[in-house]
């Protein structure tokens, strides 16, 4: 099959990588790979892994991103992909446009993945036009069939998969963890509580900042990580958590190493993850992955998260916005040994596999 993903940029984040790792796979099983976005730090993996990039201002929320459908319809005609995968609104905007205006019989299958729970609105209903649409959790899918009105044959659920021969258990790499403690001498010795993922106010860094609070009154051997960094026009809010930790007195107790590429080796460094949206988060990649490195995550109750938490690690799970809980299991969790079961439904090789049969059921 030719398989076209379209998709804003390829910076950072879930969505993006887990699209990298889902191209390279349909490569390796033979497939051709085209990717469709604005660039990005990921295009050079991407590129090198044997899938076609082509660069586009698909990510702009303006009207004049409408000014692209007509090249975009002209891309497809050239390309004649066999299915065209939308995987956020805007561009979906542009393939669905262009798309539409395409003879029947020359159209490419669309195909959509719901990557959040999106505003109920005219603009977020276009995720809703495609043939067919994946629900990463089922959360997701609950939130489709209920706000979007499509039948829920249209609909199939397939979690986020992890890559296993990449995040798995081990210690971290020693010349890894010498440069680290060389740049970060506040780490050594240190028992590392890990908050990863962009920063962003519904993702949970400030409540992060307040458990470290709390616990480092009762394991001063503890230190916090942040792994992440906030999007290009929100970078004041990476300041702002600065400052708090600040203003709270973390500034010996919490390290923000930014946005990194070498997140498994602060799993296998990681006592334990935490993850604490605030607000249901449609699923949760960075969980699964530390789970996959046998390390021990906990979560609130909530959303995309729990559903695999609780099919995973559910010794994990407090009750959600419940500070004080999360704070009694991390010290619980601390220095133990507990039993971790990736299932394998958020496996990557069950992801790609279930994608790909979304494609042939529509050929």
């Amino acid at each position: 099959m030719k398989i076209l993903q379209v998709i804003p940029a390829l910076n950072s984040g879930g969505v993006e990588r887990g699209l990298v790792e889902f191209a390279r796979e349909i490569v390796k099983r033979g497939h051709e790979s085209i990717v469709l976005s604005s660039g990005g730090r990921l295009v050079k993996e991407l590129e090198a892994q044997g899938t076609r990039h082509i660069e586009m201002p698909v990510h702009l929320k303006a009207l004049r991103t409408l000014k692209l459908v007509g090249p975009v319809r002209k891309l497809l005609k050239e390309l004649r992909p066999d299915v065209v995968h939308v995987r956020s609104r805007v561009p979906a905007w542009i393939v669905w446009l262009a798309w539409r205006g395409m003879p029947r019989d020359q159209r490419p299958h669309l195909v959509s993945t719901f990557h959040g729970l999106y505003s109920i609105n005219f603009y977020s209903a276009v995720m809703a036009r495609a043939e067919h649409m994946i629900a990463i959790s089922q959360c997701v899918q609950d939130y489709i069939i209920k706000n979007y009105r499509v039948d829920p044959r249209k609909i199939t659920l397939i979690h986020r998969g992890v890559d296993v021969g990449v995040f798995k258990p081990g210690v971290p790499d020693p010349a890894w963890l010498s440069t680290l403690l060389q740049t970060y001498p506040a780490l050594a010795g240190k028992q590392v509580i890990l908050m990863p993922g962009r920063l962003s106010r519904w993702k949970g860094q400030e409540a992060f900042l307040d458990l470290m609070v709390a616990l480092i009154k009762q394991r001063p051997d503890c230190h916090g990580v942040v792994v992440g960094d906030a999007d290009p026009e929100k970078a004041h809010y990476r300041e702002e958590l600065k400052q708090k930790a600040i203003d709270l007195g973390l500034a010996d107790h919490v390290t923000f190493v930014g946005h990194r590429s070498d997140i498994l080796q602060f799993y296998r460094l990681a006592e334990i993850v935490c993850h604490m949206s605030n607000r249901p988060e449609p699923f949760g990649r960075t969980l699964t992955e530390a789970l996959a490195c046998d390390t021990k995550v906990v979560a609130f109750d909530r959303g995309g998260a729990a559903e695999s938490l609780s099919a995973c690690f559910p010794d994990g799970l407090v009750p959600q916005d419940d500070l004080a809980a999360f704070l009694r299991r991390a010290l619980d969790l601390l220095g133990q040994h507990k039993a971790i079961d990736v299932k394998p439904e958020f496996l990557l090789e069950h992801q790609v596999e279930a994608t790909l049969d979304v494609y042939r059921r529509l050929l």
